[in-house]
Formats: C-alpha cells, structure tokens, sequence
C-alpha cells in the first residue's frame, strides 16, 4: 500500500463574513508616459459591496459596548448596500434587522435584504427622482424609539470609518509603490475618507478625490434629482459627520448620463461590471488620468457591483425612459480609452525605435 501524501492546512471558512476583504487590483487603462488606472473591486466581498466591511465592523462594536445584545434588534435606513452587510451580520449572529428603504433602491438590492431574512418596510419615494433619505431616517428613528432595537446610524458612527483600515492595509500591500489619487463616490463618507486616513495614518502621501451625483448636496451647489444609489445627499439631508471634509483634496460631481455611460463601458472593456456610482468616480479618474505626472498610480473604488443594476443601469429601455441613454456619452468615453491604449502602443514604438 502506498504512503499517503502529507495534508496540507485546509482553507475552508465557517462563515460568509470570513471572506470579507482581501479584494482583487484591476488595470483598466494605462498611459504611454506610465500612469496607471486601477480599479479596487469590492464587488469580490460577500454581499457584492464594500459597505460589508463597516457593517461588521459597526455591529461588532455596538456588540463590545452593549448598545448590542444577544437576540437583538437592528434597524437602519439604506439604499441596499449597507442593509445586505448588515443583513449578513445579523443572521451570522442572531440577529433580527429591519431595513428601512425606498423604491428607488435597485430592487436586487431589496431582493437579497428579504432572502437574507432582513424585514423591509418601504417607505414611497413620491415619484421623485431621489432617495427618500430624510423620510427613511426617520421612520428607522421611530421604529427605533419604539421597539429599542439598535440603530448604527452609519452617517455619523465613526466605526463606519475605521471600517475600511483593512483596505488601505490590502491597498498598501498589493502594490510596490505609493498610491498617488484614491478617487471614490461619497455618500456616508466611510469609505473614502476612512480608506484616505489610515493610508496616510500608514505613511502615504494620497491626494484624495471625493466624486458625487450631480443634484447632490454633499459639497454644495444646486441640489436637484438624481439616479445613482448609494453615493450623495439629496435636498433636506443633513451632511453626516463621517464625510470628512479635511480629508477629501477635491470634490467633482457627475453626471447620471455619465456615470451610466462609464459603467457600460467599462463592462464592455473588461467583463467586469461595476455599479453607477463606482461609473461616475472612474469617470473622473479617467478623464483627470491624462493631466497627471508621468508614472502616477490612481485607485478607484469600485464600491459595488453592476449586476445588482442590470435592469437600470444596463438596461437601456430604462435609461431611454428617464432620458439617461446618451450614445455620445459612451463614445466619449471608449475614445478616451482608446487614445491611452494608443499613446502606449506609441510609446513601445518609440521605445523599439530608439532601442531604449
């Protein structure tokens, strides 16, 4: 009989939430002059989102200080993301959560809440163009007051920042050089500005560029509607204290038509799709890519998936019927990257040419 080969360690996990993190570096586009565009995609996490990583973080905390108890409570307002992360912690640990939510939440987000046995109670948009952030709010505060069930309230919990320490830490880790740009959607703040602050905690000189819908109110201007979920403020919501104004460089807003625009192509360029707002943040980095020092490394954070978005974003029945379906917004966008992808086939010549 032969000898049995030695047995290595095995790598099996005994829950969902052990998977969270440790998420892949993608190049979408390079220059010739050796800048580069990474995308962050936490779309690898469970729950499709980075937003997984602060609700396990704010419910572990809550936990440590007694706000949490064993067979306990939670609810919160959200547009999905943050619901499913906290839908996971909740059945992980026995947990019941209400999800306090409008129609304007991509309803595959709705779809995994309720599959994940999270209670919804939907609060009417009013056929607006925006999230129902300020009536969501405050019917979570009512039913909070009312049941005593533990509200995170990820707006203003600092524990939704310090949520993302172990994505600068995997950032730092992944890549030989310094991270010049983190360009990300901001709508609690958390991951942006949690992501800047424990790089440069870690040393790094990151500029920090901080992308929202245009209608949002998050860096002021005229507030008005918009389609993009999971990123902004609307009129009437009050800015929480986790958006972290000294930590952000610069501020953009974007366009509906053309954070839209950007995800579709980026899914026609790699096969990777990307959620709306994770469009409008790639729509920044690539349009500033050209502008920046030769060599420059630029990370976007890419905050969620697209396929919770395939019958909005990449429906182009529903974009037609809002006015959202621009075909010379897309071909902006696959120019620009064919102009990188030509300036680099160029450099290579030169390179040949000179026998650099």
């Amino acid at each position: 009989m032969s000898a049995q080969p030695p047995r290595h360690g095995e790598n099996v996990v005994r829950f969902a939430s052990e998977l969270i993190g440790a998420t892949p570096l993608l190049e979408l586009v390079r220059t010739g002059a050796g800048t580069r565009l990474l995308l962050k995609l936490e779309q690898f996490n469970p729950t499709g989102s980075a937003k997984v990583r602060m609700a396990r973080e704010m419910v572990v905390q809550a936990e440590d200080s007694g706000e949490l108890r064993p067979g306990g409570h939670i609810v919160e307002p959200t547009s999905g993301n943050t619901g499913t992360g906290l839908a996971l912690m909740a059945l992980e640990r026995g947990y019941s959560f209400t999800a306090v939510v409008d129609d304007h939440a991509a309803a595959d987000k709705l779809r995994a809440m309720k599959a994940m046995g999270a209670h919804l109670v939907i609060v009417d948009s009013a056929g607006t163009e925006g999230p129902s952030s300020v009536r969501r709010r405050r019917v979570a505060a009512e039913i909070s007051t009312r049941t005593g069930a533990y509200q995170p309230d990820q707006h203003n919990n600092p524990h939704n920042n310090t949520g993302y320490r172990e994505l600068a830490a995997e950032l730092r880790k992944d890549l030989a050089t310094d991270i010049d740009y983190l360009v990300g959607a901001v709508g609690t703040g958390g991951s942006l500005c949690g992501t800047v602050a424990e790089l440069r905690r870690l040393g790094s000189g990151v500029r920090a560029i901080g992308v929202e819908p245009a209608g949002s109110i998050i860096f002021g201007g005229p507030a008005g509607g918009y389609w993009q979920t999971g990123a902004g403020s609307p009129a009437g919501f009050p800015v929480g204290g986790n958006v972290k104004y000294d930590v952000i460089d610069e501020d953009c807003r974007v366009r509906d038509i053309d954070a839209f625009a950007t995800a579709r192509v980026v899914a026609r360029r790699t096969g990777i799709l990307i959620g709306g707002t994770a469009g409008a943040a790639v729509h920044v980095a690539l349009r500033r890519l050209v502008h920046l020092p030769a060599g420059s490394t630029v990370v976007v954070l890419v905050c969620d998936a697209g396929e919770k978005y395939l019958d909005t974003v990449y429906d182009e029945d529903w974009l037609a019927a809002r006015g959202l379906y621009d075909q010379s917004a897309h071909q902006r966008i696959v120019r620009l990257c064919r102009a990188y992808d030509e300036s680099v086939r160029l450099a290579s010549t030169d390179l040949v040419r000179t026998g650099a």
